[in-house]
């Protein structure tokens, strides 16, 4: 997921993406732990995703609090 295709998104989605992605994440080091997962990059992938959501709030925060 682009960082243009987040910021798009209001809090409250933003906040729902948010959590898909942590449940997305404990999916897939479950299937990390049993061997079962496919696509190991993905993890990678889903932390980076989370990061870039954890930013973009947190930007979000700081423009609200200086005005």
């Amino acid at each position: 997921m682009k960082p243009k295709e987040i910021r798009e998104l209001s809090q409250d989605e933003l906040a729902g993406k948010l959590r898909a992605l942590k449940e997305e994440l404990f999916r897939l080091r479950f299937q990390l732990a049993t061997a079962q997962l496919e696509n190991p990059m993905r993890v990678r992938q889903v932390r980076k995703d989370i990061a870039r959501v954890h930013t973009i709030m947190h930007e979000r925060q700081v423009s609200r609090d200086a005005d």
